[in-house]
């Protein structure tokens, strides 16, 4: 393999859980976005980022965004870790809203996240708090899997991280 980073934003850990993993499948760098040496990333061929989905966003897809220009020349993958499974329709949205000119063609993989309210602060508490009340309004046969796998979590500490979620990234370096 080439030489390779990769960058991540994790709020609650499952998005660092990931890129720890693959650093061990490639023994690229890993360094959290926050920490990162932009002058430092001309010594790489291969940019990995990976950050958490909030509310349609992908944590750390801003600092790609606003250096695309510098990194024009590099092989980029983007990885975004979420509690919901994989949807194909969320996917696409995601893709739509925030993959557009310089990042349209970048892959986009999904791994599958973890959830522990207790861990959450205040604020994202509250928010999940006032969309499962919204969502318990609707139909369960309804749901969209995202609603679903919100409704399920509720007051649970769920973990589905796992290394399967990476082998399709992996397999596309």
């Amino acid at each position: 393999m080439n030489k390779g980073i990769i960058l991540y934003q994790s709020k609650y850990g499952a998005t660092k859980k990931y890129a720890n993993w693959l650093q061990e499948e490639t023994d690229y760098d890993c360094v959290e976005t926050k920490s990162v040496n932009l002058n430092r990333l001309s010594e790489y061929d291969t940019i990995i980022l990976g950050g958490g989905v909030y509310a349609s966003g992908i944590a750390g897809l801003s600092f790609l965004k606003k250096n695309i220009g510098r990194l024009s020349d590099k092989k980029i993958v983007v990885f975004c870790v979420g509690a919901s499974p994989y949807d194909e329709d969320a996917i696409t949205q995601i893709r739509t809203l925030h993959f557009k000119d310089e990042l349209s063609n970048v892959p986009l993989y999904y791994c599958r996240g973890a959830w522990d309210e207790d861990a959450m602060t205040f604020r994202d508490r509250t928010l999940c708090k006032m969309l499962q009340k919204a969502v318990a309004k609707k139909d369960p046969s309804t749901y969209e899997p995202w609603e679903k796998a919100l409704m399920c979590s509720a007051g649970k500490k769920c973990d589905w991280t796992d290394k399967k979620y990476l082998q399709p990234l992996i397999s596309s370096l």
